[in-house]
């Protein structure tokens, strides 16, 4: 039986994608628009407003944000994807993803859960039964939507990682162009143990490119406005307008 990895192209790109938001019809022009990528990354916020998701044209794979269905991603993380093609990842890894080995810490930093382990993080009171189609403004109190400290300790273990996907920014980050720094230290502390070969994040819809503990830091933008292609060896990144 062939090595899945042998086939794969030793040179190419991947996509990487921004906040969705429940914009599927805008990732699915972008797929077949690039139809020679073979999958893309996203670093969350994939569900609707309404708590729904997708099965996107190509392979996606992405961590979680703070706006989705957490029972989704809890169900994800057992085994029962949300849809085909969509490939949701755990915090830590590595993940093998093509040729990259990925790491992951999804969700929002919150000092006050931040020492709760992540099984014991609870969803909202106000959430009944799992149903076919669950409102998203039913769960925004959910605080599985954080990351705990034993998350950070694991990705602060990991080597040799490719790519570190974060759904926070690192500090310092002043969304449009305001004083408050919205980053979070946590990040920058991972970054600086793991040393990956690039770092991406979301959150804030907006797009930057810097240096954070001598690596390469990009924020991503809305899909519906940016997104990047990254070529797997050189790791150069392209960015799109959508």
């Amino acid at each position: 039986m062939p090595n899945p990895k042998s086939q794969i192209p030793t040179q190419m790109q991947i996509g990487a994608l921004g906040d969705i938001h429940g914009e599927f019809g805008t990732v699915d022009d972008l797929m077949t628009r690039h139809a020679d990528v073979p999958f893309w990354i996203s670093v969350g916020d994939v569900a609707s407003n309404d708590g729904e998701y997708f099965p996107p044209v190509a392979p996606l794979y992405w961590i979680k944000g703070n706006n989705e269905d957490f029972d989704v991603i809890a169900a994800a993380m057992a085994g029962y994807p949300p849809a085909p093609r969509l490939n949701y990842l755990s915090n830590g890894g590595p993940h093998q993803v093509g040729p990259w080995r990925i790491a992951a810490l999804g969700g929002t930093f919150a000092p006050s859960w931040y020492h709760t382990p992540a099984a014991a993080l609870p969803q909202s009171k106000g959430r009944t039964a799992p149903t076919a189609s669950v409102k998203l403004g039913k769960s925004r109190d959910d605080k599985r939507r954080h990351f705990v400290r034993d998350e950070v300790v694991l990705c602060k273990g990991l080597k040799q990682i490719d790519i570190f996907l974060t759904h926070e920014a690192p500090r310092p980050f002043y969304p449009a162009g305001r004083r408050i720094d919205s980053g979070k230290t946590v990040i920058n502390e991972v970054i600086a143990a793991m040393c990956p070969r690039l770092h991406l994040f979301g959150h804030h819809h907006e797009f930057t490119d810097s240096v954070r503990q001598g690596v390469r830091s990009i924020g991503l933008d809305v899909v519906t406005r940016s997104y990047l292609l990254i070529d797997t060896q050189t790791f150069k990144c392209e960015r799109l307008d959508t």
